[in-house]
């Protein structure tokens, strides 16, 4: 499956990922920037930062007690689409999922 991200300057990444892994993983495994991913993909923090691309985000289960707590701590600004990576779990439904890479997570 490709999952394109986008980063906040333009740049395109398209990965191939497998499903039942995380969009974090599958973009920290690919080396791209933009995801810094501190706590590993434990919850616990908001470094993995997404804004979904509006056509795919009715497509995603709904945002988590837990991750609209997350995203609460964004350090870029939260959006409707702002989502959590490491709370996106890959599926073949979301094969061609593209994400945009927010300016910062710090």
């Amino acid at each position: 499956m490709q999952i394109t991200l986008i980063a906040a300057d333009g740049t395109r990444h398209v990965l191939d990922a497998g499903p039942g892994q995380s969009l974090m993983r599958a973009a920290t495994k690919a080396g791209i920037d933009g995801i810094a991913a501190d706590c590993g993909g434990c919850l616990s923090c908001a470094t993995c930062h997404v804004y979904v691309d509006p056509g795919w985000a009715e497509r995603l289960p709904p945002v988590s007690e837990d991750e609209a707590s997350m995203l609460e701590m964004t350090a870029a600004e939260r959006r409707p689409e702002s989502r959590l990576s490491c709370e996106i779990t890959l599926t073949e439904s979301l094969d061609g999922l593209v994400v945009h890479l927010p300016e910062t997570q710090y």
